[in-house]
C-alpha cells in the first residue's frame, strides 16, 4: 500500500476522471461543492463504529436485539416477537457474511469487502470496449438481482482513508489494492408497504432484506468479473462511502434527509458497488431536480423526531466527527439520529417514509409526478402529497392483515 494522502493512479484521486475526461464527471456536474477544508473520512468515525469505541455514543441493546432470544421484548404493536423475527429473518443472509470471518478480525460487508470468491482464470479475457463492457455488467447485475445499476471512476477522496478493527476497537490499514479503475454501483428497492410501518421494528425488515439482497447480487457480479480474469472487490457499507459514487454513476441526487434519492424508488434503496480493473464507460449523473425540490420541502426534517435532520439550506455545518468536513451539503446530526435508533430499538426511516419521493404508484405516473417534482409545479405536487395524507404511518398489525386477507 502507498502511503495515505498519495496515490499511483490518477483516475482515482481527482474530481474528473484522467483516464476518459471528455466522457466522465466533474464535481460540479454531480452537484458537489467541497472546499478547501476537505479531509477524506476514516471508517472509525462513522456512527456504528463510533458506538463500539466511544461512550458518548450509546448502544444498549441496539446490537442484541438483532440475536437475543426474541420473546424477551416489549409487546407493542410493531415491535412484538412476530415483528423481531421477521426483522432479524431479513437480516440474515447478510448477517451470516458479517460474521463468516470474524475470528480473522473481519466484519465483510460493513468494516470489510466480500472475499467468498473463486479464483478466475490466470490470464484476461479478450474483451470488448469499455461500452460494451459497461452494457454487458449493467444486463449481468440485473440478471443477479439489480434494480439499478450504474458505473463510474473509483475517486479516492470517497475511499476510507482506514478500516474500522472491532476486535482492537481502532484504525486499520485498508486493504484494497490499487490500479481498480471504476466502481460499479448498484440499488435494491426495499419494500414500499414495510417502509409504510415506520417506526417498528417489522419496518426494519426492508433494511435487512435490502443487505441481503445486496449479498447476493455483489458476490455474483463481481464472480463474473472476476472469471473473466480481472480483479473484483464487493462492497456494501465498508471501504467507500456509496452515495457519492452512486450520484457520479447517474443512479439519482442528494437529499435533505443526507440519502440517495433515485428517479424510480426515491429514497427508499440501499446501495452495493463493486470495484474493478475491467475496462468499463462510465455514466454520467443525471439530476432531475431533487435539490430544488428539497429546498422547497421541509417533510423530513419536520418530521425526525431527535430533530436531526437538517432545516435550512445546504452548509459545511459539521455536527461531529461522524461528518464530513469541506463539503457544502445537507448533513444529518448521526449521533441524534443513532441515539433515537437505540431508543427505539431498531433503525428509524421516517424521513423514507415521508419523503415524497417514496411514493407507490404505477410507473407511468410515478415517472410523470417525477418529471412535475423537477419543474415550477414542485409547489403544486408538494401540496397535492399533503392533501391525500401520503407519507402517513401504517399501522404494523394492518401489514400483517392485509398478509392474511391476501393470502
Amino acid at each position: 500500500m502507498q502511503p495515505e494522502g498519495t496515490t499511483q493512479n490518477t483516475t482515482r484521486s481527482s474530481g474528473g476522471c484522467t483516464a476518459c475526461p471528455s466522457q466522465c464527471a466533474s464535481d460540479e456536474d454531480a452537484g458537489f461543492e467541497l472546499t478547501s477544508a476537505f479531509q477524506r473520512f476514516s471508517q472509525r468515525n462513522d456512527i456504528f463504529s463510533r458506538s463500539f469505541w466511544d461512550d458518548s455514543v450509546p448502544r444498549e441493546q441496539f446490537y442484541d436485539s438483532y440475536r437475543k432470544p426474541l420473546e424477551e421484548w416489549r409487546h407493542v404493536d410493531g415491535y412484538q416477537q412476530k415483528d423481531f423475527a421477521l426483522r432479524n429473518a431479513g437480516w440474515h443472509v447478510a448477517d451470516l457474511f458479517a460474521e463468516r470471518l470474524e475470528h480473522e478480525d473481519r466484519r465483510e460487508g460493513f468494516l470489510d469487502y466480500l472475499t467468498a470468491h473463486r479464483d478466475g482464470p490466470e490470464h484476461p479475457a479478450d474483451v470488448g470496449s469499455p461500452e460494451e463492457n459497461a452494457a454487458d455488467i449493467k444486463q449481468a447485475a440485473k440478471v443477479f438481482g439489480a434494480d439499478l445499476v450504474g458505473v463510474t471512476f473509483l475517486d479516492e477522496r470517497w475511499v476510507y482513508t482506514h478500516k474500522y478493527s472491532r476486535e482492537h476497537e481502532n484504525e486499520t490499514t485498508r486493504d484494497l489494492p490499487e490500479g481498480l479503475t471504476s466502481a460499479i454501483v448498484v440499488c435494491h428497492e426495499m419494500p414500499h408497504d414495510l417502509l409504510q410501518t415506520v417506526p417498528s421494528a417489522l419496518s426494519g425488515t426492508a433494511t435487512g432484506v435490502g443487505y441481503s439482497r445486496d449479498v447476493v447480487t455483489l458476490l455474483a457480479l463481481a464472480q463474473y468479473v472476476r472469471n473473466l480474469g480481472y480483479r473484483a472487490y464487493a462492497s456494501m457499507n465498508d471501504t467507500a462511502l456509496s452515495i457519492p459514487l452512486a450520484i457520479k454513476a447517474g443512479l439519482g441526487e442528494y437529499g435533505r434527509h443526507g440519502m440517495l434519492i433515485t428517479r424510480d424508488f426515491g429514497p427508499r434503496v440501499r446501495i452495493g458497488k463493486v470495484f474493478t480493473d475491467l475496462p468499463l464507460a462510465h455514466d454520467r449523473p443525471r439530476p432531475f431536480g431533487v435539490r430544488e425540490f428539497c429546498e422547497r420541502c421541509r417533510k423530513c426534517s419536520d418530521a425526525c423526531p431527535p430533530r436531526a435532520i437538517a432545516n435550512g439550506p445546504p452548509s459545511e455545518t459539521v455536527h461531529n466527527r461522524s461528518n464530513l468536513q469541506g463539503v457544502s451539503k445537507w448533513t444529518t446530526d448521526a449521533e441524534k439520529c443513532f441515539k433515537f435508533w437505540v431508543k427505539q430499538v431498531t433503525d428509524c426511516s421516517i424521513c423514507v417514509r415521508v419523503c415524497p419521493y417514496n411514493r407507490n404508484y404505477p410507473r407511468w405516473l410515478l415517472r410523470l409526478r417525477t418529471r412535475l417534482m423537477g419543474t415550477f409545479l414542485r409547489t403544486f405536487v408538494l401540496w397535492l402529497d399533503d392533501r391525500l395524507g401520503h407519507g402517513e404511518r401504517v399501522a404494523p398489525r394492518s401489514w400483517w392483515a392485509r398478509a392474511k386477507s391476501a393470502g
